[in-house]
């Protein structure tokens, strides 16, 4: 069947001036905008694109974490040996079916073989929804935080959770005696991004935490989404705010961009 497009015909003016026009805006996002259609449809390729987004989207969900190959990768930041907790979620699919398993370790021996160690800063590398992402950018994003923070922090070993939430690293800080856990945890793939990882911050760790007393960096997958530098220096601002308010979660902001908006042009006049 011939595909007939009601968009301004290919290689009129007008159709050469839309298409530039979409081609230039999609520069931008990674939103699915200005596909055109055939006929009341998509174009055949863009549905097909789509199905393949979808695909990618639910295979990074249910493929688990190599975790053996991922602690080994871990190990080479130079934090030591990463210890492994599991949830309570016996598998893949309990997990997906049964959040609150995934918020709980899965024994107190699991918990028994983290080191207690009384550091400043611990690092909790989730699953979560995306193992992809963790495997993705888990380690590269380790590096650029322990860079941005082990002048000014002592650090703790890391920590592997696996079929994990967010609240898990709650039970692993308190466990590492940390004042403050970060949670990098793989989040949950859309129609654009299925490697998207996030950053936790919870101040003075301990189980039965709220959400509203944590503070999130989300999008974290560059080269198309926030790169590891920026995140890492986003987390030192929060974790600063967070350690001088003595909390976490929706009173403490990013400041890690103040310098740059409150900077003053010494030559101009200065409001009074």
């Amino acid at each position: 069947m011939r595909e007939h497009s009601l968009t301004p015909v290919p290689g009129s003016t007008e159709g050469v001036a839309a298409q530039q026009f979409w081609d230039e805006l999609r520069r931008t996002t990674q939103a699915r905008i200005g596909l055109g259609r055939t006929g009341d449809a998509l174009p055949t390729s863009e549905v097909l694109a789509l199905r393949a987004a979808h695909a990618s989207a639910r295979d990074a969900v249910h493929s688990p974490l190599d975790i053996s190959g991922f602690a080994t990768r871990v190990a080479t930041v130079g934090l030591g040996s990463p210890v492994h907790v599991p949830s309570r979620a016996a598998d893949r699919s309990e997990y997906l079916r049964r959040p609150d398993l995934g918020r709980l370790p899965a024994e107190s021996a699991a918990l028994a073989a983290v080191p207690r160690s009384g550091a400043d800063i611990g690092f909790v590398l989730s699953d979560g929804l995306s193992p992809r992402a963790l495997t993705d950018h888990g380690v590269p994003m380790l590096a650029a935080l322990i860079e941005a923070l082990e002048d000014r922090y002592s650090l703790a070993p890391p920590v592997i959770a696996t079929q994990a939430r967010v609240a898990l690293g709650d039970h692993i800080g308190a466990a590492l005696g940390v004042s403050t856990v970060l949670v990098l945890i793989g989040e949950r793939p859309g129609l654009s991004v299925a490697d998207s990882l996030g950053i936790y911050l919870t101040h003075l760790p301990r189980p039965g935490r709220s959400d509203s007393e944590r503070n999130c960096i989300s999008n974290i997958h560059p080269p198309d989404g926030l790169g590891y530098a920026r995140a890492a220096q986003v987390a030192a601002g929060l974790i600063e705010g967070a350690r001088r308010l003595g909390r976490s979660g929706v009173d403490v902001k990013d400041t890690s961009g103040n310098n740059a908006l409150t900077s003053v042009d010494p030559e101009l006049p200065r409001a009074v």
